[in-house]
């Protein structure tokens, strides 16, 4: 088991890649990077060799299922993922890893939006999504983290050998965040620099395609881990459909004696009853989530068995 171990997604990275991997060894000799190549079309993979980075491969594009195969391959006390784009610094991960190390802390933020990110990114619709996606996670989820998306994170054993990575693509670090949320987990965040890709360096980063995936994530994920909240509103805005659709026949009835439109009267009948079913689903999905958080912990405890069992090894 590494004691830390730099994990490093790329894909036609070329330009900054040797700086990334140079840089991290400088400020964490004792720890191991990792750079995994996403079927770069440039010479990535060598200049990461060359600059003395572990350099393995996953062919499935995207970085979810990049970052898929890095936790199951790699065993670690601390993990600290970043981009092989050149726009973290590498001075924060000493204090990142002694979060993980020292604190017991699961998961920590590397929080550009507290920084420099609105002054230093170009790309004026990424800081309103970052700022709508922000928004949407601490308000479903009642939390406060402060950077949902950010690429720079740490993480322990127990939360990467313990997260069911399903997202394949950038909608990835929600995923992360929601999870670390609900299963109760240490979060900390840490405000970081950020600086702008150079020039000539490109973001594989999609503002509208990859922006709407993120927001479809976030509202798959409400529904998977609060389905009662989920279900709960649907059934609200039905009950109101309803009762718009039935007050006029209501009040034509204790005016008149006559109901004068049993169409609309029907319709407003069948979705009354859509609303508690929906509410019902809700309320049983609830039950079994808070079922499997229950699982979840006991799952813990295993992974934490494990750890301990792995570092007590004698590898010699």
């Amino acid at each position: 088991m590494d004691k830390i171990a730099v994990l490093i997604p790329c894909f036609n990275e070329s330009q900054t890649i040797e700086k990334v991997v140079s840089d991290w060894k400088r400020e964490l000799p004792e720890a191991v990077i990792y750079v995994y190549d996403n079927n770069s079309s440039d010479n990535t993979a060598d200049l990461a060799t060359k600059a003395g980075a572990v350099v393995r491969h996953e062919y499935s594009q995207g970085k979810g299922n990049v970052i898929r195969r890095m936790f199951r391959e790699i065993d670690a006390q601390c993990y600290i993922m970043v981009d092989g784009d050149d726009t973290y610094p590498a001075e924060y991960g000493k204090q990142m890893a002694n979060l993980v190390l020292k604190k017991r802390t699961d998961m920590v933020v590397g929080d550009r939006l507290s920084s420099t990110y609105f002054d230093e990114n170009k790309r004026p619709f990424h800081n309103f999504g970052n700022c709508i996606v922000r928004g949407s996670i601490n308000r479903l989820f009642k939390t406060d983290i402060r950077d949902i998306m950010t690429g720079y994170r740490a993480f322990s054993y127990l939360f990467v050998k313990s997260f069911p990575v399903l997202s394949k693509g950038f909608e990835i670090e929600t995923e992360m965040t929601i999870h670390a949320v609900d299963k109760n987990m240490r979060i900390e965040n840490v405000i970081i620099e950020y600086r702008d890709r150079p020039e000539g360096s490109e973001s594989k980063l999609n503002t509208y395609s990859d922006g709407f995936k993120v927001l479809k994530t976030i509202g798959k994920l409400y529904k998977n881990y609060h389905p009662l909240g989920f279900f709960g509103r649907i059934s609200t805005i039905l009950i109101l459909a309803s009762a718009l659709l039935f007050l006029p026949i209501a009040i034509k009835f204790l005016q008149t004696g006559f109901v004068p439109n049993f169409p609309t009267l029907i319709v407003s009948g069948f979705i009354a009853v859509t609303a508690i079913i929906s509410y019902f689903a809700g309320l049983i999905l609830e039950t079994l989530t808070e079922k499997e958080r229950q699982e979840f912990e006991f799952r813990l405890q295993v992974i934490e068995n494990l750890e301990k069992s792995i570092k007590n090894i004698d590898f010699k």
